[in-house]
């Protein structure tokens, strides 16, 4: 391993894994080393795929007429006739490394023992490195060839209990996932709401009741005025100071200072710990239900440190909130385990079915939704999404719903602070108002997505103030200083929201000064405004701090602003003209207009302009207020969002920041074909003249692994010779590397002149050679080198492919990568003036281009960010 070791790595020299580009801090929760040490040094098919496996149709043992014979052993089990040593592949390489002379006793290839799965098939596989696609065609052959056998051989009792527990993990890991994604939720909501409380005081023993845990709300249970709570005891007050503007200035200080404290709090545990635990999660999350590997992401300390950052983030007051960062750590919480079943575990196509289903109880959680979670996970996250997964995330998502309830952390028996109910319709006048809020949630959402990526580029290319904590610091000191004489931003982003949303009559106590009645309606609307338009600058500088923050709540309590304004403006020029003949449904003596239901339907809007979501959108809200009557008018709403976002922005907050960070992600389900060049697929792939292939015969052990350390491509295409280039197969670097150390390594111990060689030499003696032909992938996906670009396109994003290989009439002409393709689709639109490099790329070399075959350049500094760059000079760095 020592001699691999010193090989370049794929990433270059500032681009190593993110076990060690935290500036070592982030505990290896994955693995105990390097990563590519881990990934060479075990090979999961050698514990996980049993010796007989093949494709060929096995016959059925015959049963008894009575049944009862299934249930036993049948003989040939019992003899062990069909015997399997240990579950390995030992009897492939025992085949392999038979004498060329063996005569009779050499086994056929082709028989049932199913040597031909891995000898001529898509070949052994060691693993992915961080930072690559998966092939999802090899994770599900590799899942029905181990069914196969599972059930093949599953007669007796003892089989069908096989068979029981085997469907059972999937559901296991479900439950428990969805059970510990409530109680976080439910710890984030008490944790966070102390903490929130403190700004303003600390609860204490007056009345016999107070206790310093309790926050505002629990420590006044039972009053409705704040002024009869006399356990609740504000910064002011316990300072002694008696003036009013005196405990005021007190109180702003303590406000600002407590802000302050948390976020710097925050960040510094992300850059600390985790890296990965900042933003929101969900552009990755997007990513590697796409197929990425992302070591770490989904990590054990990545889920402490979100969960204790998200308490302390959404407690500074930041323009920020917790339910975008709760599916991140619904997937951590899956994720942890998926590690307790390896027959899951090492599926990375299983694996992204389970995190499909998780990531739906992050939104049940969070929003209290168990339908719309589920919706959430079709329209925004999924990749692939089958029948079974939808009940897989619909159970999921009941069961963090049911254990939030269980814990009940705000003692109301309503899953989230912000649940409402109306209870009064709408009139048929209100659906032009209701379309002008779609209007404003469509405008609101293209321009906040675009001031949010022109700051992030900005923060990208700035010289100055590079730290990630220091920047977090000046940002919560500029909002605390904005938040605390505002009364609508000094309240926390759920009881904003909350209020915003809910009918006067429902209120105990009009803290916001939202119920007034006449003119006085007039200053509350322009301070609904101005609070609105704040909120746009300040999220915009907030989401892409180095802190866990999601931009749902933010955009929600914003269009809760302004669509609450629109309400009151209604219900004052309502007031003003009744006998308008448009005001002709209104009752006599009864509230014609509900302010509250135009803060739901805004909210709607601005969340639909913001992530272009559709029918989730709809779905969250009417679970949030029970009303269905209001349906059409947030479905109105969200339409009109939508087409006017659209219009100003193609692309909705996490598709843009997945191009911002330059995530290989291909939508599958984006059928905007006019962005994809009208080429064929040879102006755009890495041709033949380009490329490093592997002859089939002419190699040493020595010259393939000088071959690895010279070219730092994720795998080389297999050719007869150099002559002709018949296609034979393609390698990954990563098997390439692990056989050749296997070679090394007793019980084999070859030197390294041994000849290797790719291609079928039945006379060639083991004990002198050593055949690669198992690792490589004999069966590659290929297309005519004449297809057109679109077409390869299209099989990227239909059946997730690593790569395809271009022949013509079997002779090698090209490669094209995933992120090869990915490169091509972004650069279209940006590098346009400069000449196209969609169809400019291919004469010069896409590879070459790039630096690598598309397999891993550049994506780590885009996950981890700029703070390793430059140490914090908040906390004293240099």
């Amino acid at each position: 391993m020592s001699s691999l070791s010193s090989t370049q790595s794929p990433l270059g020299p500032t681009e190593a894994s993110s076990s060690r580009v935290s500036n070592g801090k982030q505990p290896a929760v994955e693995d105990d080393h390097s990563d590519e040490e881990a990934l060479l040094a075990d090979d999961p098919l050698e514990r996980d795929l049993p010796d007989q496996i093949s494709f060929k149709r096995k016959p059925q043992a015959s049963t008894s007429s009575f049944g009862f014979s299934r249930y036993l052993p049948s003989r040939r089990q019992q003899h062990g006739s069909n015997a399997r040593a240990d579950g390995s592949t030992e009897l492939i390489l025992n085949y392999l490394d038979t004498p060329g002379d063996a005569g009779e006793r050499l086994q056929d290839s082709k028989d049932a023992n199913g040597l031909d799965w891995y000898v001529e098939g898509p070949g052994r596989r060691v693993g992915y490195d961080d930072l690559t696609a998966i092939d999802w065609i090899f994770e599900y052959a590799k899942e029905r060839q181990r069914l196969r056998y599972l059930y093949s051989g599953a007669s007796g009792i003892l089989g069908h209990i096989k068979q029981l527990a085997d469907a059972s993990q999937v559901w296991i890991i479900l439950v428990a996932a969805g059970i510990l994604s409530g109680g976080i939720a439910a710890f984030i909501d008490i944790a966070g709401d102390w903490l929130a409380d403190l700004k303003t005081g600390y609860c204490h023993n007056v009345d016999g009741d107070g206790q310093i845990y309790l926050n505002k709300a629990f420590c006044c249970w039972g009053h409705e005025e704040e002024q009869t709570c006399h356990d609740w005891n504000s910064w002011g007050a316990a300072m002694g100071i008696g003036s009013v503007g005196g405990r005021y200035v007190v109180e702003y200080i303590f406000f600002v200072l407590y802000s302050v404290l948390f976020a710097a709090c925050a960040s510094l545990l992300v850059r600390e710990f985790s890296p990965y635990a900042k933003h929101s999660g969900i552009p990755e999350i997007k990513t590697v239900l796409g197929g990425f590997v992302i070591r770490h992401f989904l990590g054990g300390w990545t889920l402490v440190t979100k969960t204790i950052g998200l308490c302390l983030a959404v407690a500074s007051g930041l323009w920020l909130g917790k339910e975008g960062p709760l599916v991140h750590v619904a997937c951590c919480s899956a994720n942890l385990f998926m590690k307790l079943f390896s027959n899951v575990n090492d599926n990375e196509a299983r694996k992204r079915e389970v995190l499909s289903a998780a990531a739906a109880a992050g939104i049940s959680v969070a929003f209290g939704a168990p339908i719309g979670g589920v919706l959430f996970s079709l329209e925004q996250l999924s990749y692939y999404f089958p029948d079974k997964t939808m009940w897989s995330s619909f159970v999921c998502a009941m069961v963090a719903a049911v254990t939030l309830q269980a814990c009940n952390p705000f003692r109301t028996g309503k899953l989230v602070l912000y649940q409402v109910t109306y209870h009064s319709g709408w009139h048929d006048f209100e659906i032009v108002p209701f379309a002008f809020l779609g209007i404003l949630g469509g405008l609101f959402g293209g321009l906040f997505i675009k001031l949010n990526m022109g700051v992030a580029e900005w923060r990208k290319n700035r010289q100055y103030l590079k730290g990630p904590v220091t920047e977090v610091v000046i940002v919560s000191f500029i909002t605390a200083l904005i938040n605390f004489p505002i009364k609508f931003m000094r309240a926390q982003a759920s009881e904003l929201v909350h209020i915003l949303f809910a009918e006067c009559a429902d209120l105990s106590e009009d803290t916001l000064g939202l119920c007034k009645s006449g003119k006085a309606n007039t200053g509350v609307v322009a301070l609904l405004l101005i609070s609105s338009g704040l909120g746009v600058i300040l999220a915009s500088f907030t989401f892409g701090l180095q802190i866990p923050a999601g931009i749902i709540l933010p955009s929600m309590a914003i269009g809760g602003l302004f669509g609450r304004a629109v309400g009151l403006s209604v219900q004052i020029f309502q007031a003003a003209l009744p006998s308008l003949f448009i005001f002709k449904s209104c009752e006599p003596d009864v509230p014609c207009v509900t302010p509250g239901t135009y803060a739901i339907v805004g909210a709607a809007s601005a969340l639909a302009g913001t992530t272009r979501m559709t029918v989730s959108i709809v779905v969250i809200m009417f679970e949030l207020t029970g009303a269905l009557t209001y349906v059409l008018p947030i479905m109105i709403a969200v339409m009109i969002s939508k087409w006017i976002g659209d219009a100003i922005s193609p692309r909705g907050i996490y598709e843009s920041w997945i191009h911002f960070k330059g995530y290989p992600f291909l939508d599958n389900r984006d059928d905007n074909s006019s962005t994809i060049p009208d080429v064929g697929a040879s102006h755009v792939m890495t041709r033949i003249e380009d490329l490093t292939a592997i002859t089939a015969t002419g190699h040493t052990i020595a010259s393939l692994r000088q071959l690895l350390s010279q070219h730092r491509f994720r795998g080389f295409p297999v050719i007869d010779n150099s002559r002709d280039a018949l296609l034979l197969g393609y390698i990954s670097r990563t098997e390439l590397q692990y056989a050749l150390q296997a070679a090394l390594t007793p019980p084999r111990n070859l030197p390294d002149d041994t000849e290797a060689y790719f291609s079928h030499h039945p006379l060639s003696d083991p004990t002198t050679s050593l055949n690669l032909r198992p690792w490589m992938d004999q069966t590659p996906i290929t297309l005519n080198a004449k297809a057109s670009f679109q077409l390869t396109v299209s099989m990227f994003q239909r059946l997730g492919l690593r790569y395809v290989v271009f022949t013509e009439r079997g002779m090698l002409r090209g490669l094209l990568t995933k992120k090869d393709v990915w490169y091509v689709m972004n650069s279209v639109e940006e590098d346009s003036e400069e000449g196209g490099a969609g169809v400019s790329v291919g004469a010069g070399g896409l590879r070459e281009e790039r630096g690598d075959d598309g397999d891993g350049e550049g994506e780590e500094h885009g996950l981890l960010g700029e703070e390793d760059e430059e140490r914090d000079r908040f906390i004293g760095g240099e």
